[in-house]
């Protein structure tokens, strides 16, 4: 027997280690993964990666924003282990358009190997990450991390706190929420400090995303000088270069491929200390045989100074600079992650809702439908009954709505033709034979298929009684008009087709009203006898704990349950449906207008 339940114990662990890992934290109800693939079939990034931040974006298609607080501060990001926490900012987090971006340290990245962290949500006595933690998402090699925000002038995501000297031009709506507008002159200024400052051959990353909007020759886009040196990024025509300036001259970049207009590119350029890469989007642009100039001051984006123009005229978004060279592998993971592309959502792979210590979602819900299904148990005869009527007034509503929905949908299709067709012969009324009841069906030239499609129009039946009513007229009058009170007539049966028709647009919607009205009633008289039943058996029995008096609550309210998904369904449909019948209506109203108006014009009172 113990060897038994050993083996059985075992097999258990063996489920348990194979479906998931621990639950790190019990105060957080729900989580989900994240998983990081940077193989061929993922981001295809062969080289090192090492430290990096991966970029998070979230939205009602991979996210329950519901399930988590209005400013997104319960979210914490958990290594694969489910014990060692990664430190995370939040950009961006709108919970009403369910929109967030999350900036998250990244676990170690390897070539070829996949990781994977969690995300947790759904602790609503969570309090946010302190300003330590979240400056903890850049590692110390990071000097300078601009996210573009916030109003006024850029903060320094980064531990290094090299927040601008100025505010810049902001652009709603850049490539990661908000970013930076260029204007060509009036740069953003960076800040000279201790941490930001060059020696000669320094090793050093800039990376950021740039959509030039106006290409023009030599625009700067970041430049820093200091005693004759000078190292300047820039766009001339369109092309990306890096221009390095010292006591043995000026050095650039051969010209390259232009970037195309108004389309984001990542630009970084990679110092080692004996050479500068240029990349655009993880790929090689061009190198230059130089180093790196002693230079320390302020930085200039968007010009060479502060008085200066001809600078670059576009956006900016996310500038990272770091004081090491970066590899080529962090170069291309940034691009990817960050671009927003179809190889961004095979670099990071979102994975399954989970809840309740490991549950999945599908678990949850299985076990609510279980729930739902011991309450039923409790539920007394008067219970079943008014759930049964219910589910009556459901079906009936139901199979209204749908058709009433089809109904106006060939009326729709009807009306449309009609409409084309009566544009046509609209301007010359008498192109109608109103003698001739095959030209009054045709509207002077209608296909045996376009009279089919426009008899399921109420417009069209409205233009026949007119036609009838002008035919019978002009059969007695050999002077082919219409006296005042012969259009007066017209009009007075024009408007009795009228009524007709909407009453048979409006008909049977009364099910849909008495489920409406009716539904909630029979509910609520159903909880009420349910909850009175119980009562009375406490009573009777002298048991008053929770357990004998829940289940009947229970089983009492599911009555109101039922009447609650008989209105409310029903509520929207009728809702949406009246909307469409009074268009409908409008459009017949405004038709027997312009039917008397056309009338009246040409066939005119005889004299």
């Amino acid at each position: 027997m113990q060897v038994r339940t050993f083996i059985m114990t075992m097999a258990m662990l063996g489920v348990t280690l194979a479906t998931g890992s621990a639950w790190w934290d019990k105060d957080w109800t729900a989580r989900k993964s994240f998983t990081i693939d940077p193989t061929a079939q993922g981001g295809d990034i062969s080289e090192p990666v090492g430290p990096g931040v991966v970029l998070v974006r979230l939205h009602s298609g991979n996210f329950n924003f519901g399930a988590v607080k209005e400013d997104g501060s319960d979210l914490r990001f958990v290594a694969e282990d489910d014990k060692t926490v990664l430190p995370h900012q939040i950009e961006k987090w709108d919970g009403l358009l369910n929109e967030a971006f999350v900036w998250v340290k990244a676990p170690e990245i390897k070539p070829g190997a996949k990781t994977t962290f969690w995300l947790y949500s759904g602790n609503a006595e969570a309090t946010a990450l302190d300003a330590k933690a979240v400056k903890g998402t850049y590692d110390a090699d990071t000097v300078l991390v601009y996210h573009f925000a916030g109003a006024g002038a850029p903060q320094d995501a980064s531990e290094a706190g090299n927040t601008a000297e100025n505010a810049g031009t902001a652009s709603e709506g850049a490539l990661i929420g908000g970013g930076l507008r260029l204007l060509g002159a009036n740069p953003l200024v960076l800040p000279g400090s201790s941490s930001l400052e060059w020696s000669d051959g320094q090793a050093f990353t800039w990376s950021a995303w740039i959509k030039e909007s106006t290409p023009a020759a030599n625009a700067t886009l970041f430049n820093r000088t200091a005693g004759g040196n000078g190292f300047r990024i820039g766009v001339d025509n369109g092309a990306p270069f890096v221009e390095v300036t010292d006591a043995s001259g000026v050095k650039r970049t051969a010209a390259g491929q232009p970037l195309p207009a108004a389309t984001w590119k990542n630009l970084a350029v990679v110092s080692d200390g004996a050479k500068i890469k240029l990349l655009v989007d993880g790929a090689d642009y061009a190198t230059l045989d130089a180093k790196v100039p002693a230079i320390n001051g302020p930085s200039y984006l968007g010009a060479t100074g502060p008085d200066a123009t001809g600078g670059f005229v576009g956006e900016l978004d996310e500038l990272v600079i770091s004081k090491i060279a970066r590899p080529v592998g962090w170069v291309k993971f940034t691009a990817i992650n960050q671009g927003g592309s179809d190889a961004s959502t095979k670099l990071l792979v979102p994975g399954e809702d989970e809840g309740g210590e490991g549950h999945s979602t599908l678990d949850n819900i299985m076990e609510h439908v279980s729930i739902f299904g011991d309450i039923s148990k409790s539920l007394t005869f008067d219970g079943w009954a008014v759930i049964a009527l219910c589910s009556i007034m459901a079906i009936l509503g139901w199979t209204v709505a749908v058709q009433k929905f089809v109904y106006l949908n060939q009326v729709k299709k009807g009306t449309d033709q009609f409409i084309q067709q009566w544009e046509e012969v609209s301007s010359d009324l008498t192109k109608i034979d109103h003698a001739d009841e095959a030209s009054v069906k045709a509207l002077g030239g209608a296909s045996v298929k376009q009279q089919k499609l426009m008899l399921q129009s109420p417009l069209y039946h409205i233009y026949h009684i007119g036609s009838q009513e002008i035919s019978h007229r002009i059969k007695e009058d050999k002077n082919k008009g219409l006296s005042a009170r012969s259009i007066q007539a017209i009009r007075a049966s024009l408007e009795g087709g009228l009524v007709r028709e909407v009453q048979k647009l409006n008909g049977k919607l009364v099910f849909l009203t008495i489920s409406i009205a009716g539904g909630p009633y029979l509910g609520l008289l159903g909880t009420v006898i349910g909850v009175m039943i119980t009562f009375a058996t406490i009573a009777k029995t002298g048991e008053v704990e929770v357990n004998s008096i829940a289940p009947g609550i229970a089983g009492a309210l599911l009555a109101t349950v039922a009447g609650l998904l008989v209105a409310i369904p029903a509520l929207f449909a009728y809702s949406y449906l009246s909307t469409r019948i009074k268009e409908t209506v409008s459009t017949m109203q405004t038709f027997i207008d312009e039917f008397v108006t056309k009338m009246a014009e040409f066939y005119p009172t005889p004299e």
